[in-house]
């Protein structure tokens, strides 16, 4: 397993990403410090304007993004972006400057630059500004709705889509099924699957391909 840094640790995908490394020491890049985080591992606190710099001297074999907020939570759509789009890219940026050949994003079912959604459209640019960066490998995560006990309060929304899943899951058929929501359990054992492996080009990973990696 090569050396892992891992922003966006505190949320639900991330939290997961730390449990499936297990033994395998991993470094963890956040704004505040993270209780109960096991010595094994190296954590590092610092604002996000300095993560870039930060992730340039780590120089990590591989670092996994699973940065994401809402334009709820955000509170406008320029702070969502600042996160899910100019943070995410800050963090790539590091990345190279270090010589990282591979990296992993946690992005969105949907995602594309030319959308119509604004929500769906600062992924797709995010995707497409990563692709740019020119990693050696650049794996790309398009979960739909994700599942689990997530920190802080409940999205009301998520939380009643969540109910509802189960039947929203058995009508999608065909191409539908990347919609089909997944847990956030399985999304991180599909990224650590893949931080061990190597090849090149740029990956993207819907629904059955992430339940396949994560298995």
């Amino acid at each position: 397993m090569p050396d892992v840094l891992i922003v966006g640790a505190t949320g639900l995908v991330g939290r997961a990403v730390i449990d499936h490394f297990g033994s395998h020491p991993v470094t963890v890049l956040a704004r505040r410090e993270i209780e109960g985080l096991a010595a094994h591992h190296k954590q590092l606190v610092a604002p996000s304007d300095g993560w870039g710099d930060i992730i340039a001297a780590e120089g990590p074999a591989v670092l996994i993004a699973c940065l994401g907020t809402t334009i709820r939570q955000a509170g406008s759509q320029a702070a969502f972006r600042a996160v899910d789009h100019d943070l995410v890219l800050a963090a790539a940026r590091g990345a190279r400057a270090g010589s990282t050949p591979h990296m992993i994003s946690v992005s969105s079912v949907g995602a594309a630059a030319k959308s119509s959604n604004f929500y769906l459209r600062t992924k797709g640019e995010t995707e497409d500004d990563l692709r740019a960066l020119g990693f050696d490998r650049l794996d790309l995560i398009r979960p739909g709705l994700l599942r689990g006990d997530r920190p802080g309060p409940q999205r009301l929304g998520e939380g009643l889509a969540t109910i509802a899943a189960p039947l929203t899951d058995a009508l999608l058929h065909g191409s539908f099924r990347r919609y089909r929501s997944i847990s956030g359990d399985t999304v991180a054992a599909a990224i650590v699957s893949l931080a061990r492996q190597g090849g090149s080009g740029v990956h993207i990973h819907e629904n059955d391909a992430i339940r396949a990696l994560a298995d």
